[in-house]
Formats: C-alpha cells, sequence, structure tokens
C-alpha cells in the first residue's frame, strides 16, 4: 500500500531502525535519531542493491518518487541506477575543480604569501565583489574573452576605472595559472589588453616648492593633536616612507643607537621571496623624534598605536585628516604620501642628489645599470649621509619660514 504525505510526516523514532514501503521499491528509512531517508531497493544484475535517494524533508514524497521513476527507467536501458549517481558526483566534482572560483581561489592561496596585507585585502574583495559573482560557477576552459570583458564592464561601469584594470590583472594571472596546471588551453584573458578605458594619471598632492614646503614644516611644529599624530606627522617628510608603513612602525624595527629602521619585507607594497628587508637610515633629528616618544609608546608593539586599541597601530588617514586641520587640501595641496614626492623632487632639483639612491631610499625597486635589484646595503654609505643632509636642509627651510625669507636653490649636486 502506497504511502501518504500524512504519514511520511507522522513517522517516529523506535528503539530501532524501520522502513515504510512505498511502491516500485521506494521506501522511507526512519533511523532510531529520527532522521528520515528515501531508499529504493532493486535488482541489477541478479544482485539485490539499494539507491539512495535522499533525505527528508529536504525530498518531499512527491520528489522522491520521480527520482524512483528515473531511477526505473534507467535500470529499464541497462543502466545501474546507483552507478548512474556516482558517476554524476564525479562529474560534478571535476567541474567543480575546474571552475572558475576554484581555480581563482587557488591562485589566491599560492599568491597570497607574496603579497602585503592590504594587497592581499584588496586582491580578496576583487574576486569576492566583481569576479566570482558572475563568472565563479563556469568551467574556466569555457569561459571566451567577451565573457570577461562584460564582466569588467560592470566594474567600468559604475566608474571604478582602476578596479576594473586590477580585474584584467587578475584575470591574465588566474586564467596563466589555469594553462599551467592544464585546466584550461588557451588564455581569454590575454586578449583584454586595450579592451578598457583608459586609467587617468593621478598624481599625489605635493608641495615641491622649498619656501611652501618650509612653511608646511612650521605648521607640523605647531600642531595641537595628539603627541603621537604630531609625532608621525613630523617623520613623515623625514622619512618619505610609504604612509602604511610608517603608520606600522614597531620598535623592534628600530636600531637607534645605529641610526636604523628595517622595514621587513612582509610589510612591503609588493613583496617577493628573493627580496630583502628594506633598510632606511635615519638622521639625528629624526632619531630624537622616536627617543622623545619612546617613553610613551616604547613599551607597546608600535611607535604609533591607535588610540582606542593598542594592540593596532595608528591609521594612515589620520595624517591626512591632521593635514586637512592645518588647512591643507590633502587632494589638491599635500597629502601624507605626498611627502614622498615632495622629497624625491627636492632632493633631486634642490639638493643634487642621485635619482637611484633617492628612490632606493623611498623603498622603490631599483636595479643597478646590470638590471639587477640593488641590495638592502646599496649604498647605505651614501643613504645615510643623504638622510641627514635632507634633515639639515629641512631644518633650514624651517628656520627660513620663521623668518619669512625665500630659500635659495643654492645646494650643489653631490658627486657620484
Amino acid at each position: 500500500m502506497a504511502l501518504t504525505a500524512t504519514e511520511v510526516k507522522q513517522a517516529k523514532a523506535k528503539d530501532k531502525d524501520y522502513k515504510l514501503s512505498d511502491s516500485g521499491g521506494l521506501h522511507l528509512l526512519v533511523k532510531n535519531t529520527g532522521a528520515k531517508y528515501w531508499r529504493m531497493a532493486y535488482r541489477f544484475n541478479g544482485k539485490q542493491k539499494t539507491l539512495a535517494i535522499g533525505v527528508y524533508p529536504d525530498l518531499s514524497l512527491a520528489d522522491a518518487r520521480s527520482l524512483r521513476d528515473i531511477a526505473r527507467n534507467q535500470r529499464a536501458l541497462g543502466l545501474d541506477p546507483s552507478e548512474v549517481k556516482k558517476n554524476t558526483k564525479m562529474e560534478q566534482r571535476s567541474a567543480s575543480a575546474n571552475s572558475f572560483q576554484e581555480i581563482a581561489n587557488e591562485w589566491y592561496t599560492k599568491q597570497e604569501a607574496h603579497w602585503a596585507a592590504a594587497t592581499a585585502k584588496k586582491r580578496r574583495a576583487l574576486l569576492d565583489n566583481d569576479l566570482l559573482p558572475y563568472l565563479g560557477k563556469q568551467k574556466v576552459s569555457e569561459l571566451q574573452t567577451f565573457e570577461l570583458l562584460k564582466c569588467l564592464q560592470r566594474i567600468e561601469n559604475r566608474g571604478a576605472i582602476e578596479t576594473a584594470h586590477n580585474g584584467r590583472q587578475a584575470l591574465n594571472q588566474i586564467f596563466r595559472y589555469a594553462k599551467q596546471t592544464q585546466r584550461c588551453r588557451e588564455n581569454p584573458a590575454v586578449d583584454l589588453i586595450g579592451a578598457l578605458r583608459k586609467k587617468s594619471v593621478t598624481h599625489r598632492a605635493a608641495i615641491t616648492d622649498p619656501s611652501a614646503f618650509g612653511v608646511l614644516l612650521v605648521k607640523i611644529d605647531q600642531y595641537e593633536g595628539s603627541h603621537i599624530i604630531r609625532t608621525m606627522l613630523a617623520l613623515a617628510p623625514l622619512l618619505f616612507q610609504r604612509p602604511g608603513e610608517l603608520a606600522a612602525m614597531e620598535w623592534s624595527e628600530l636600531d637607534l643607537d645605529n641610526k636604523l629602521w628595517n622595514i621587513p619585507k612582509e610589510k612591503k607594497k609588493e613583496r617577493n621571496k628573493r627580496e630583502d628587508d628594506h633598510l632606511v637610515p635615519l638622521s639625528s633629528q629624526a632619531v630624537a623624534l622616536l627617543l622623545d616618544i619612546k617613553p610613551l609608546t616604547g613599551r607597546g608593539k608600535y611607535v604609533f598605536p591607535n588610540q582606542k586599541d593598542h594592540e593596532k597601530h595608528a591609521s594612515p588617514e589620520s595624517i591626512n585628516k591632521a593635514l586637512r586641520i592645518m588647512g591643507y587640501d590633502t587632494a589638491t595641496e599635500q597629502s601624507f604620501h605626498g611627502f614622498r614626492a615632495s622629497a624625491r623632487t627636492m632632493l633631486d632639483e634642490r639638493l643634487g642628489f642621485r635619482v637611484d639612491w633617492i628612490e632606493h631610499q623611498s623603498g622603490r625597486k631599483v636595479a643597478d645599470p646590470m638590471g639587477r635589484a640593488y641590495n638592502r646595503t646599496k649604498h647605505l654609505e651614501q643613504r645615510t649621509g643623504m638622510a641627514q643632509s635632507w634633515a639639515d636642509y629641512l631644518d633650514e627651510l624651517r628656520q627660513q619660514a620663521l623668518s619669512g625669507n625665500v630659500i635659495p636653490g643654492r645646494f650643489q649636486r653631490t658627486a657620484s
């Protein structure tokens, strides 16, 4: 006698497992735990077998009967329903392993160790928000260039041009990885070059006029905010490192006796296993600022701890906020990141230092004439002298601003 939906629903657990038969070999297995499973008994090649159909209530009685009928048709065609189900699962797993989502996540996991934390966070967000929702379930071997472009144009159409270009670069790397691991034969992302609107070139707001920069230095000295932020603000022009690196400076990275700051390669914007840590010589003025703040923050991990949570470092944005309080437009006049451009311009044009020394000091990738990357101690003596000359020059700019005099470009180019 066939089951009813009410009988299935009201079936209760007993001391032992039991079955409620329907028709055509279908039955409901009721476990002593109360769980209910649809099963189908059948014979194939002279052997008694059982097909697991599904779980109640995920599958209703009507659903279970439909799947039973499909299995009976398979048997009539000479197919073993259990083998068909097994092969279908294997195909689904294979398709999942070759899906864009699976390969993109593999690529991300392998590359994450080579990226700075901020870079990894941005690329994870790019995948999760812009690429995987539209491409994730598709087989990587079946995706075509026009489908990738359509995905990127969604990003482009909301005005996020740079993000769209970052997406193109990520797609190229993901498909290159898929090709290397034999999940696809071609890289359809290669043909995306030139398909997106060009990125607008944005220059960081930076003061490069010596007199105006001297006025800025005076305002920094007069800043009435927290001592922590004022010190970070004062070090920004002296050290001209990336905002995130300065904000995350740790006491363990500093050797104040030898006037050195060792930035671990893990903190660098783009890091490579073959790269060294970045060694930054410190001027006497920079050391003095650090010694001054050490009684306040020296017992903790960070030189500039977050005021609300000392287990974290201060936000780089706090410097931009301070600059705005001081009256500077951080979009058009001076930004935290802009101190790097200010230093680069004046060290080159006013003090005459070699550009490769300046680039190396600021943590940018620099190659020697043979194309090899400089190691962390390259030109250390010269960069030490440059750091001190730069700090002395800033002192002079500050004094000239206080006295109202204009700074002449009287510094001579240093010898190579």
